[in-house]
């Protein structure tokens, strides 16, 4: 049997029997000014054509590199059913905003966009917040429950976008007052804003002024009762970029309401998650996920993890986590990670691990191979089962058109 791909930005045809799937994309001159790249990604047994869209049917093989091939673990779309949930995660190096999710015929359902360093991701009922390089983005589900388009039981559709410049934002997160991202660049907790590229709501107590110049790489953030409650830092450091001579051990937990650092010593943290009365968090730097022991002031491993941790979201008992293979640059060079994985005989890898919180056991993965090696955020996407999202990289955004009530 021949395996075949649509030449358009995404497509679905079949493939094989397998959990495996594969993606390959390539430069197609300029669209609307703008240099687009068209992705194929053939899903097993299912064809989800875009509606009154006009494509050409190409031999795999006749596509050229780079490719991208996932794999899921055996049980894991067992996993996804049992949790009645599906899953969204950013990349920004190959920037593309993925869903994984279960087709009607219980088998796995992989779609993604093209959204450029797209990163932060928040999910709040029906709506999903994503930031990319100089704009963060709002997504509204279109569909009203029990709808059904394609397949697929929801429709996120980009509705607002706020324009904040090349903040490098990281974290984004909705509380009970308003949007707040971490502005990375400026070392601040950061809001939108009508007339401006960002409103600063709160610094680092080591940080003396806000300059354009990313001095401590804050990076996390974490609600509690719907306020900004703790704020993940690679360092303490207070000059331009000092952060990177402190990678290995200088890291930081810090306390937004009592401006106290809790937890130091750690090795480029990121990802705080409130959940079930602790603190969680990813201690990137040593391939750890655990979380912050308040008496003690240090941070609980509960669970080794193959690959520079990003990205942390929860369902039930389990942890979805987001691994990434470190990058052949000085940013990641002499970290602890490599040192365990060397004494582990093992390899970084890049994709989803689901770890059981009650014995920190990973038992479900998805694993990424190809051009995506880096992740950076999770989330879960609860009572969605098969969703996707609306691009700009095709007209089909001209064709989507909802009513709301007068």
């Amino acid at each position: 049997m021949h395996n075949y791909s649509a030449a358009l930005d995404v497509k679905y045809t079949t493939v094989q029997k397998t959990n495996t799937y594969h993606l390959a994309s390539r430069r197609q001159g300029r669209q609307g000014g703008q240099g687009y790249t068209n992705t194929q990604y053939p899903i097993p047994n299912t064809q989800y054509p875009i509606p009154n869209t006009q494509f050409s049917i190409l031999p795999v093989n006749s596509i050229a590199s780079p490719s991208l091939e996932i794999n899921a673990s055996r049980q894991f779309t067992s996993w996804l059913a049992e949790q009645q949930v599906s899953i969204a995660f950013t990349t920004y190096q190959a920037g593309k905003v993925f869903f994984i999710g279960l087709q009607p015929s219980g088998k796995l359902s992989v779609f993604e966009r093209t959204f450029e360093r797209c990163m932060g991701l928040y999910a709040q009922g029906s709506t999903l917040y994503m930031s990319t390089l100089y704009k963060l983005w709002r997504f509204e589900n279109a569909l009203e429950p029990g709808q059904v388009h394609n397949g697929y039981d929801a429709v996120y559709v980009p509705q607002v976008g706020y324009i904040t410049g090349d903040l490098d934002v990281h974290d984004v997160a909705v509380g009970e007052s308003s949007l707040v991202f971490v502005n990375t660049l400026f070392s601040c907790l950061a809001t939108v804003s009508e007339t401006h590229s960002f409103v600063p709501l709160w610094q680092p107590p080591f940080i003396s002024r806000l300059a354009a110049e990313d001095r401590c790489h804050l990076n996390g953030l974490a609600l509690k009762d719907g306020q900004p409650a703790y704020v993940t830092a690679v360092s303490q450091s207070d000059i331009v970029e000092g952060w990177r001579e402190k990678r290995r051990d200088g890291g930081c937990v810090i306390e937004v309401g009592s401006n106290q650092v809790i937890v130091a010593g750690l090795s480029m943290p990121h990802s705080p998650r409130c959940y079930q009365g602790k603190l969680w968090l990813l201690n990137s730097g040593t391939g750890e996920f655990g979380y912050v022991d308040r008496q003690r002031r240090n941070f609980e491993a509960i669970a080794f993890c193959p690959g520079y941790l990003r990205g942390l979201a929860f369902s039930g008992d389990f942890a979805i986590v987001g691994v990434s293979k470190p990058r052949a640059n000085k940013s990641f060079n002499g970290l602890a990670l490599n040192e365990r994985l060397q004494g582990k005989d093992a390899q970084p890898r890049c994709g989803l691990l689901v770890i059981d919180l009650r014995s920190g056991d990973i038992v479900h993965s998805l694993r990424l191979e190809g051009i995506v090696t880096e992740l950076y955020d999770v989330q879960i996407l609860s009572r969605m089962r098969c969703p996707m999202a609306i691009g700009f990289k095709s007209d089909e955004i001209c064709r989507v058109i909802s009513m709301g009530k007068p």
